[in-house]
């Protein structure tokens, strides 16, 4: 059966002065209805510009260099601005990190879901408006036919990505993106947001992408993880089986970084920076900061294979066992 979103051998790339440069590398991945996958990797690994290009969202001078994003079996990547109204925002939603950047300070909740109902569906002010109360109340708003009225101001920042949320719901997406969608918020509310997010996917059937630095965010709600290294994929499987038996030396840092790996010790650390995209080195991009690193690693940039336990790796020395 075909996924509902295919991305396959994608690259984004920067048009710089200085010459060109490579933010998304080949990635493939894939996304069924219903299903739940998080991207995790450090700042500027291009988890964010990947969530774009799906939608067709980066800047210039940005633009998909490579590759296919199938939606439904139709490469959306080709599609003009005028067809890709019709599938941002309406089958492919995306929350993004802050959202007094979304919302419209001087209009009201209620004008904003409004005007986004009517963007994409031809139903009177009367039904778009209970279309609106109706998401409010799937989000867990209080009194939301006051809400409304209200402005974004006069909202919590936890109660501002609930209402961000409502909004993604408006025209029952099949996918939703979610770029750190918890990242402003505070621990407590950080939980609530991800627990409202993993009940909305399985009541409402949707496909979560959910974007990430945090491995035990990702841990708790997603099936599927995919790490990305300096634009590429490294490694891809089971949620479980890469949380509990990391193959890459890239994706065991990470766990091995967490505060709950370190049990009153001193945190573990990836030694180095990633690299930055006008100084990429030859071979693997991160051999410089590998444990495990050989002279083939320095010359050949591993491709992507498939292991015995299903979970897909781009090394050459990884850990069989998982660590």
């Amino acid at each position: 059966m075909e996924s509902l979103l295919q991305i396959k051998d994608l690259s984004v790339e920067f048009a710089l002065r200085t010459g060109t440069v490579r933010a998304v590398r080949n990635v493939d991945l894939d996304l069924d209805r219903g299903e739940r996958l998080g991207l995790v990797g450090e700042s500027g690994a291009g988890k964010s510009v990947l969530g774009f290009s799906i939608i067709n969202l980066i800047s210039k001078p940005g633009y998909i260099s490579g590759g296919k994003i199938l939606f439904r079996g139709k490469d959306i990547s080709k599609y003009s601005y005028e067809e890709m109204r019709k599938i941002r925002g309406n089958r492919i939603s995306m929350i993004f990190q802050d959202p007094m950047m979304t919302l419209n300070p001087v209009l009201t909740v209620g004008q904003q879901m409004i005007e986004t109902i009517r963007a994409h569906m031809s139903v009177s002010e009367k039904d778009a408006k209970e279309i609106c109360l109706e998401k409010l109340r799937k989000v867990y708003i209080p009194s939301p036919e006051k809400r409304l009225k209200q402005y974004p101001h006069e909202f919590s920042g936890g109660m501002r990505q609930r209402i961000v949320i409502a909004i993604s719901l408006l025209t029952d997406p099949d996918i939703i993106i979610a770029d750190e969608p918890t990242t402003a918020l505070d621990v407590t509310i950080q939980a609530e947001i991800m627990d409202l997010l993993l009940e909305l996917c399985r009541n409402e059937n949707m496909g979560l992408m959910l974007i990430t630095h945090d491995l035990a965010v990702v841990s708790e709600v997603t099936q599927r993880i995919g790490v990305l290294y300096a634009g590429r994929l490294v490694e891809v499987g089971n949620t479980e089986e890469i949380i509990n038996t990391p193959k890459h030396p890239y994706t065991r840092g990470l766990i091995h970084a967490l505060p709950e790996s370190a049990s009153g010790k001193r945190l573990n650390q990836i030694p180095g920076m990633m690299p930055g995209l006008t100084s990429m080195p030859t071979g693997c991009p991160f051999w410089p900061r590998c444990d495990k690193v050989t002279d083939r690693c320095k010359k050949e940039a591993p491709k992507l294979t498939r292991l015995e336990s299903g979970t897909i790796i781009a090394c050459f020395n990884h850990d069989k066992r998982g660590a």
